[in-house]
């Protein structure tokens, strides 16, 4: 049902204009990046500070009105869509660095400060904040999907670079949790637990992340190979060698002629791997060799290096766009997007099997991944409508994650659960997915954070 207009008043009095019913407003909050869709939300708060984040979630708790958060909006699965209908909290108007510790290698930041615009900040200190998504995703956006990206291999996902949180709860209590120490054992992490609760445990109001020394050198470098099996062994021996990579990205032939496509480049259409070292300039130069060697093994051909910045960011500019330039090969198409995480010893396997389930069941789409860590991407270009195709594609997205679980996998790397990956969750998690619902029910008894998502239906 829609939000009282009682509640709506008592919201009013605390953000004024900064809560939005204007229709311009609720269709941006609607949007999604993929297929998923829902009817707008029936409001947009705009908070600036986490006293207004707490008395909009007290008010909203004591009417039974969904709260969900929003963030920059590019997430894959649905997980900002106001699927009970209910108020959309949009943070990015809590965008400041609060400080930075080089010192200690910190920096605390509200939730609405994207991933670029901190690394701007640092510039000068020779840090940077490496989790890269790929999208310019709020901070905050990518703790509450436990968000990873290119170059998770080297510095790990947000998971491992979240220190500390603020965070305000249902019912408008505020907590902290974690310390800016380097390690704790002092209680359950709820950081951690609130990392990837994708807003249905809290609001993140701030945000503590360790930080990393710029590299002193860095190479970059993209390889094409004969097939698709060659590059995706090439990557599990690198893995299994130790070389230490920053990054290394999986590109399918489909995904090369669309990038070709998207930025006037002239990759071969063939499977590529891009790869990237970091280090001091012999590290890098021993790595780079190494890798190298490893290449010419699996039949790597054309091995063009970047060491230059604008070099370097013309060839990650071709990863980056990947899910843009796919959508280029059918015009008016919609993305289905899904992944999964597997053991680097079944990765080769399971990168072939989706791809080969995807092309027989008469879909068009493309296979993409940070395989570094075992996790790749299928992109499934849909007519908008068209039932049949999404069926497909849903079977597809279905059978990748049942092949995951089977080999000790997860049915998500990145991408999170939402409203997509749900109805998997049983599969995967069993009776710890009671659980889940069990500290849901917990901390949010009304049932008013994200409610739809991430948890089985609460009675």
């Amino acid at each position: 049902m829609p939000i009282p207009a009682t509640v709506l008043d008592q919201l009013r009095a605390v953000l004024g204009e900064r809560l939005s019913t204007g229709a311009s407003d609720l269709e941006l909050h609607a949007a999604s990046e993929t297929f998923h869709r829902a009817p707008p939300p029936d409001a947009v708060a705009f908070p600036q500070t986490t006293d207004e984040v707490s008395q909009v979630l007290r008010i909203c708790n004591d009417a039974r009105v969904p709260v969900i958060g929003w963030g920059t909006g590019t997430s894959l699965e649905g997980h900002a869509l106001a699927v009970h209908g209910g108020l959309v909290v949009d943070m990015m108007r809590m965008d400041r660095v609060l400080a930075v510790r080089p010192e200690d290698m910190q920096a605390t930041v509200q939730p609405g400060v994207t991933r670029e615009a901190l690394n701007r900040e640092l510039r000068a200190t020779g840090l940077m904040f490496p989790v890269d998504p790929g999208a310019n995703a709020s901070l905050g956006g990518m703790a509450a999907t436990r968000a990873s990206g290119t170059t998770a291999v080297r510095y790990g996902t947000m998971r491992q670079n979240v220190l500390a949180l603020e965070v305000v709860l249902a019912d408008g209590t505020v907590i902290r949790t974690g310390t800016r120490a380097a390690k704790s054992s002092a209680g359950y992490d709820l950081t951690a637990l609130i990392v990837g609760s994708e807003g249905t445990l809290g609001i993140i109001t701030e945000l503590t992340l360790r930080l990393h020394g710029q590299p002193e050198d860095v190479a970059a470098a993209v390889c094409a190979f004969a097939t698709l099996e060659d590059a995706v062994n090439c990557v599990a021996q690198t893995m299994q060698m130790g070389i230490p990579m920053a990054r290394i990205e999986f590109m399918d032939e489909l995904a090369m002629r669309a990038v070709n496509l998207h930025l006037g480049s002239s990759y071969p259409e063939q499977p590529h791997l891009m790869v990237e070292f970091n280090g001091s300039p012999d590290a890098v130069k021993a790595d780079a060799e190494a890798f190298g060697a490893l290449a010419a093994d699996h039949n790597g051909q054309g091995f063009a290096w970047a060491t230059s910045l604008d070099d370097r960011n013309r060839l990650w500019a071709a990863r980056h766009a990947s899910y843009y330039a796919a959508l280029r090969l059918r015009p008016g198409a919609t993305g289905m997007s899904t992944d999964i995480c597997v053991p680097m010893s079944e990765l080769p396997g399971a990168v072939a099997a989706a791809s080969a389930d995807m092309h027989a069941s008469g879909l068009l789409g493309d296979v993409v991944g940070h395989v570094g860590d075992g996790n790749f991407h299928v992109l499934m270009l849909l007519e908008p409508g068209n039932a049949e195709e999404l069926a497909a594609a849903k079977g597809v997205a279905t059978r990748m994650a049942e092949r995951a679980i089977a080999v000790g996998g997860t049915i998500s790397g990145e991408h999170g659960i939402g409203v997509g990956k749900r109805p998997l969750m049983a599969a995967q998690h069993g009776a710890a997915w009671g659980v889940m619902g069990t500290i849901k029910r917990a901390l949010d008894p009304n049932n008013i954070m994200n409610p739809g998502k991430m948890v089985p239906d609460m009675n």
